[in-house]
Formats: C-alpha cells, sequence, structure tokens
C-alpha cells in the first residue's frame, strides 16, 4: 500500500508542477518564510538526527571528506536561513519579459521566463544542498523529488517532516515535495523521463559520472573539480600565500577547493617554500621536479593532475610561462573553477579569455565559486556544461522560456509566395523588471 501511495505521489508531480507555475510570488514567499520558522523551531529533532547519522557515518569508516559534508551544523543551518532570506528577496521569476518584437502591425512576440517543470535531485551526504535545492525550486515554481544518501537518511527525513509541517499553513501545500528513501528508488528515478523534467545529482566524481551514463533525463552537473590556481610571475607573493592558503585549506572538501597550484619558475623559489611553511605540516604536497628541488614534498606521480584529492593535498607544479599553465589547465582541468593571481594587467587579460572554465578568476580564492557568495540566493550545484546553464547555478538555472503570440487575424499565406505582407521583426523596448 505504501508503494503504491508513493507512485501515485510521484504521478502527481506534474499537476503540482503546473499548481506552483501559476502561484504567485507572494504565496510562495510566504511558504519560504514558513518553512525558514520552521527549521529553527525544529532545530533540536534536525540536530539529534543529524549527530545520528554522523556518529553511524564515523564508526562504519566512512571516508573523512564525506563525514564532513554530511554535518549538518548550526553554521550550516544559519546559511541556511541566510540563503531562504535572500532567496525571499529575490523578484519574481515567473513570466520575467526577456524579449519583445513586432513581427508585423498588430503582431507582437514576447518571451518570458517559466519554471522547469519537476525537478529531481539525487545527492550523497549533503543534507545542506537539500534545504537549498527545495527553496529555490519552490521560489522558482518546481516541483521536487528528492533522493539522498543512505548515510544522510535521519537528517534528510528530518528536514523533509519539518517543511512538510511549515507548509501544512502555506495555500501551497506540501504535495510538490516528494522524499524517496530506499536504495532501489535511484534506479527507478533515472528512468522517469515521463515524469521528471531535470535531473541534478550533487556527490562524489564517481556517483555524478553514474548518473549521467544512466539516463536519457537531462542532467545539470559537473562530474569533476579540479581547480587550479596560477602563480604568475607578476604576482603580489604575499596576497598569493593568502590566496593559495585559502583556496585549498578553507574548506577542502568541496569541489571548488584548489587541487594544483602552478607556478611561474621567475617566482618558484620565494614563493613554494613560503607556502610549504604556511601550510605546515596540515597540507600534503605532491611536487614536480622543480618544486622537490625546492621543498621535501611528495615526488609527482603520473596521475596527480587528475586527482580530485577533496582533503588538505595538493599538487604544486612550476610552469615557465602563462602559455603553458594555461595548457596546463585545459589538459587536465574539469571546466570547472581556475584563478590567476598577477599584477599584470596584460596576464589577468589572457588567462580570463583563454581558460574556459565555468568560473575563472583573478586575484581571488576558488571558493567563491558558489550560488550563495555569487548572490544567487542560494545553490543547486555547479555546471560545467555548455548548454542551459554553467557555474553555480541559482534560481535561473531552474527556468526554462517560452513564447506568446498575440496577433489581430494574421495568417501565414499572406507573407509567402506571393503575399502581400512582409515581417517588419521592430525590438520593441522593455520596461525594467516588466512581467508578462
Amino acid at each position: 500500500m505504501e508503494r503504491v501511495s508513493r507512485t501515485a505521489e510521484i504521478a502527481g508531480l506534474k499537476e503540482e508542477a503546473r499548481r506552483l507555475g501559476f502561484s504567485s510570488a507572494e504565496e510562495r514567499n510566504e511558504a519560504l518564510l514558513l518553512i525558514a520558522a520552521g527549521l529553527e523551531r525544529d532545530w533540536q529533532a534536525i540536530k539529534a538526527a543529524n549527530d545520528a547519522d554522523t556518529g553511524q557515518a564515523e564508526r562504519e569508516g566512512l571516508a573523512p571528506a564525506l563525514v564532513k559534508r554530511l554535518v549538518y551544523s548550526e553554521a550550516k543551518q544559519r546559511e541556511a536561513k541566510s540563503g531562504i532570506a535572500d532567496v525571499i528577496a529575490l523578484g519574481d521569476p515567473i513570466g520575467r519579459l526577456l524579449h519583445k518584437r513586432q513581427l508585423d502591425e498588430g503582431l507582437i512576440l514576447r518571451q518570458i521566463t517559466v519554471p522547469i517543470g519537476v525537478i529531481g535531485m539525487i545527492f550523497e551526504a549533503r543534507p545542506d544542498a537539500l534545504v537549498q535545492i527545495v527553496t529555490l525550486c519552490l521560489k522558482s515554481g518546481n516541483a521536487i523529488i528528492l533522493k539522498g544518501g543512505s548515510e544522510a537518511q535521519r537528517t534528510n527525513e528530518a528536514l523533509v517532516a519539518s517543511m512538510r509541517k511549515s507548509l501544512a499553513e502555506s495555500a501551497l501545500g506540501s504535495r510538490w515535495l516528494v522524499l524517496l528513501e530506499s536504495r532501489g528508488d535511484v534506479a527507478e528515478m533515472l528512468t522517469m523521463d515521463d515524469c521528471i523534467d531535470l535531473l541534478i545529482p550533487r556527490g562524489s566524481k564517481a556517483f555524478v559520472s553514474y548518473i549521467m551514463s544512466h539516463t536519457t533525463i537531462p542532467v545539470l552537473g559537473h562530474a569533476d573539480g579540479i581547480c587550479h590556481l596560477y602563480i604568475d610571475a607578476e604576482a603580489d607573493l604575499s596576497m598569493a600565500l593568502a590566496i593559495a592558503y585559502d583556496a585549498k585549506t578553507q574548506y577542502p572538501a568541496a569541489c571548488n577547493a584548489v587541487e594544483t597550484i602552478l607556478v611561474h619558475r621567475h617566482v618558484a623559489a620565494p614563493f613554494i617554500p613560503a607556502l610549504r611553511q604556511r601550510f605546515g605540516l596540515d597540507v600534503v604536497i605532491h611536487g614536480d621536479e622543480s618544486t622537490a628541488a625546492l621543498i621535501d614534498c611528495i615526488p609527482y606521480r603520473d596521475g596527480d593532475y587528475d586527482t580530485e584529492y577533496l582533503a588538505m593535498e595538493v599538487n604544486i607544479r612550476v610552469v615557465d610561462s602563462i602559455d603553458e599553465a594555461i595548457a596546463h589547465i585545459a589538459r587536465h582541468g574539469s571546466n570547472h573553477t581556475d584563478a590567476i593571481v598577477t599584477n599584470d594587467e596584460a596576464a589577468k587579460r589572457t588567462f580570463l579569455s583563454q581558460v574556459d572554465s565555468a568560473d575563472v578568476f583573478a586575484n581571488c580564492s576558488t571558493r567563491f565559486a558558489d550560488g550563495y557568495r555569487f548572490g544567487l540566493g542560494a545553490e543547486v550545484g555547479i555546471s560545467t556544461g555548455r548548454i542551459h546553464a554553467r557555474g553555480p547555478v541559482g534560481m535561473e538555472g531552474l527556468l526554462s522560456t517560452k513564447y506568446l503570440l498575440e496577433g489581430s487575424g494574421q495568417i501565414v499565406a499572406d507573407y509567402t509566395g506571393d503575399g502581400e505582407k512582409t515581417f517588419t521583426h521592430i525590438e520593441l523596448p522593455l520596461e525594467e523588471g516588466s512581467h508578462a
């Protein structure tokens, strides 16, 4: 009976998505406020569930990086609530007018934003990701079906239970939100192309790669987070030390943490020993021959440059030019986030224009590649693809478009062959913040 009920619940998501799509911004914002208040109200229950999950993960010997992602701390709770506040502050994304064109007199074409429909999110040990995706889906008018990893099951259930309790007071209800729990649900989700419009996986490289290769549903995500930091010949070395330290150690388990530091030979002798000292014994360094001549490190082995450590571990390679650095990134990078430190304006422009990644930075940490830090309100994931959305994906990445054409009796026959009419194709102005 429970399975039948769950199947019916999933089948109803298309209708729930349609209903959300024409709800008002006020209704969606009210529901978001209720969710935020509920997370505060239910904090102790959420914390107890997360303590149980993390305790079990540690007893079972899960990788430290996975355990760290699993933790839903008070800091994560504050970030989640702040993210919800930011999402509420964003304007209504639905029905926003993107283009307006006169095809002919009395024949006006408009392009507007619309929700994608039903979003399927499959994620491993990231309960904070659950809060982000749910709130962004709600604001953008999308229904959501969630499948979290078993290692976070108690936390996910507590979070969704809190949301459902809060949404009972909302005009929108909670039937647009479905949480799946059994291990076999992942395989089933991958076949739901008649129900799910977009899949968003978040987890390890192997996990995301598996999802991408086992479904015909469009997938938004990235398989690798092999990020680079290039220290140019004209870098401010004090700035470079601070940026390198932050990019590697601030949160090494994140996909935007740096995995390889490229150093121009001109500054290698003063910079690399200083970086070794700044890292102390906390960071394991894999170095090429030039690096090994300057500091004690693990000699480079084939495959190191293609490794996403997600830990206090990093590669250092000395290069002879910015061109060599860019070539290295093109060969070994994952098109995620790469940065340069330099005071040379020409080098900065070259790097920004020639590095083909979703995020390319100058004189700042790779850790800024984040939807919350970009001011997107929150983030559903980071995409390294080139279609639909790229980089940190916030609310805009959960929207599609449709065209609206309003005429006054026009027919195509009048514009073809010996037809008397021709198109004018005049672009019409948009009022700021205009909606259809």
